[in-house]
């Protein structure tokens, strides 16, 4: 055994062991390389791994329900249903969309009714489904039927003033024209109604009201040198009533002779109204 060559090689492993110490006794720090750092890293490493595994496994699972779904578990094939139309039946009656129901395959499920101004009764005015809609066969349709437009008796409103009258007659419903005639009533009152109250109208309907303009005028006839009796009838041939008989003392003039009137004869007043006739006497005294 070669002893010298034993100690050159203990030696040797003494000096590179400590070639790796600075001056000192501190060790001296040794540089790595940091892989992916600027140079890109792999797909199959760090967040990336992650990243890609979540989307293999959607894609995975995602492929794995269709082939399921599709292949080994087929669901059962849907039947096909034709749908049925529906008509219209607005303005028509009750037996006719009966049967165009029926042709389709449906039926009328509620039947409602409705006062309904422009249709006669008996008339659809409103159904549901709307035309034109799709629904199963013997689906329902409901209806709504017409009761006619309604009808309201004429209120009394004679006597009544005119605008008072007019008040009610339009809060009624009733569409009002307005003529003027003249008449015993007093001015401003009416008359009459056309048509006359109690009659049954549709609603809403015109009804035509005669409102006074107050008695005609009527010219006082000339009673001078009749007797108190012919006075009286003549005044009421004339439409009117006689009022106060006063006496005056006249000369000339036989006894209970008409000596004048008032109003005075030749001028106009409302027929009804008073006349006070005058009545002379032969003295002032009796």
């Amino acid at each position: 055994m070669d002893i010298g060559r034993s100690m050159r090689r203990r030696r040797g492993k003494s000096r590179s062991s400590g070639s790796g110490r600075k001056e000192g006794g501190r060790p001296r720090k040794r540089s790595r390389s940091r892989k992916g750092k600027g140079g890109g890293g792999s797909w199959f490493s760090g967040p990336r791994a992650i990243l890609t595994g979540a989307i293999l496994l959607l894609l995975g699972s995602g492929t794995g329900y269709l082939y399921a779904t599709q292949v080994v578990f087929p669901g059962p094939e849907r039947e096909r249903v034709d749908l049925a139309e529906v008509p219209d039946l607005r303005g028509g009656g009750l037996d006719e969309a009966l049967g165009l129901l029926a042709d389709r395959g449906l039926e009328v499920a509620v039947v409602d009714s409705i006062r309904h101004p422009g249709r006669t009764e008996g008339q659809i005015v409103g159904q549901s489904p709307f035309p034109g809609q799709l629904i199963r066969p013997g689906g329902s349709v409901e209806l709504t039927l017409s009761l006619g437009p309604e009808r309201l008796p004429v209120p009394d409103v004679t006597r009544l003033r005119a605008d008072r009258a007019e008040t009610i007659l339009r809060t009624t419903g009733f569409e009002v024209q307005v003529d003027s005639v003249e008449a015993d009533e007093r001015e401003g009152r009416i008359v009459a109604t056309e048509p006359e109250a109690g009659t049954l109208l549709v609603v809403p309907s015109e009804i035509r009201m005669t409102v006074s303009l107050g008695p005609p005028l009527v010219e006082i006839p000339d009673l001078v040198g009749l007797s108190e009796e012919q006075a009286r009838a003549r005044l009421e041939d004339a439409g009117f009533e006689v009022g106060e008989v006063e006496v005056q003392g006249r000369f000339g003039f036989s006894q209970r002779e008409v000596i004048g009137s008032h109003p005075e004869a030749g001028e106009e007043s409302p027929r009804g109204s008073a006349v006070r006739i005058i009545l002379g006497r032969r003295g002032f005294f009796r």
